[in-house]
């Protein structure tokens, strides 16, 4: 009897041991066939967000056609304003990885390395080691075709708007346009309020505003970007010397919100190529 129920106790202890090896044995069977890591991972689509003075519009639309060649899997999305205006975006949040101003003063305020006196709000939003002077312009007084009001350069147009006779268009205060013209009329020791009370001023919110009141004669003249004067073909009677308004530079940089800073950055070095500065040129910017 003892015998007989060694038997059974061993043949049952081989059934377990059998039964327990099982599930090793299909894991093991079944792991070569698991799917491989690939060895390359195709590039992710990136959309990069830029936002742009106004008067880069029609460069920044060319260049982004030429870089499809370059970065294929790069979307550019562009937000063309007044630089004062994408500075308020930009500080209340807006989604922006580079970010190309008019004037150095709407970077400046976004800057934690710029003095205080100038980023009043101690933002900090500029890769300051991005930064780089991209672009400068130079501003113009444009009037409507065959110019009515016989405007002839800024010492005449300083003339007539102290006697009343003409409407001059102008970016507002916040516009970098706006604030080169202030340093015009500054400059001849024109009031722009007493001459806004006087009704000879007219004003835009950015650059594009102006040149359209100039391009449809809905005033006598108009202060604006010398490239944007060449792209809608205006008329340009004198152009404004660094004595005027000081020089009209383009900075730029890569924010440090942006949620894609290689390919952010791989696109501003793209803009000092030869390729790209042939396009600004081609309307009048120029390198710094």
């Amino acid at each position: 009897m003892k015998k007989v129920l060694s038997l059974l106790l061993a043949g049952a202890l081989a059934l377990c041991l059998a039964a327990c090896g099982t599930p090793a044995a299909s894991s093991a069977a079944t792991e070569p066939t698991a799917a491989p890591a690939s060895a390359e991972t195709a590039d992710e689509p990136v959309e990069l967000v830029v936002f742009a003075a106004a008067s880069l519009t029609e460069t920044l639309n060319k260049i982004a056609a030429d870089y499809k060649t370059v970065a294929p899997d790069v979307t550019l999305t562009f937000n063309f304003d007044s630089s004062g205006t994408l500075k308020t975006q930009i500080q209340e949040g807006a989604v922006c990885d580079v970010f190309l101003s008019a004037a150095p003063k709407q970077m400046d305020q976004l800057d934690a390395a710029a003095a205080p006196a100038v980023n009043t709000e101690g933002l900090d939003f500029v890769d300051d080691a991005t930064r780089l002077d991209l672009l400068e312009n130079r501003v113009s007084l444009c009037v409507p075709s065959g110019n009515p009001a016989g405007i002839e350069s800024f010492d005449d147009l300083a003339r007539k708007l102290t006697d009343g006779g003409i409407l001059m268009a102008m970016g507002n205060s916040d516009v970098p346009v706006g604030q080169y013209t202030q340093k015009i009329l500054a400059y001849y020791g024109l009031d722009e309020q007493t001459l806004a009370n006087a009704g000879v001023l007219s004003y835009g919110t950015n650059v594009k505003e102006v040149t359209t009141q100039i391009a449809e004669g809905s005033v006598d003249c108009g202060v604006v970007y010398a490239t944007d004067a060449c792209i809608a073909g205006l008329t340009v009677v004198d152009t404004a010397t660094e004595a005027l308004c000081g020089r009209v530079i383009y900075p730029a940089a890569v924010l440090k919100t942006s949620a894609h800073p290689q390919e952010a950055r791989a696109f501003l070095d793209y803009l000092s190529t030869p390729q790209a500065m042939a396009v600004f040129e081609a309307v009048g910017f120029t390198a710094p």
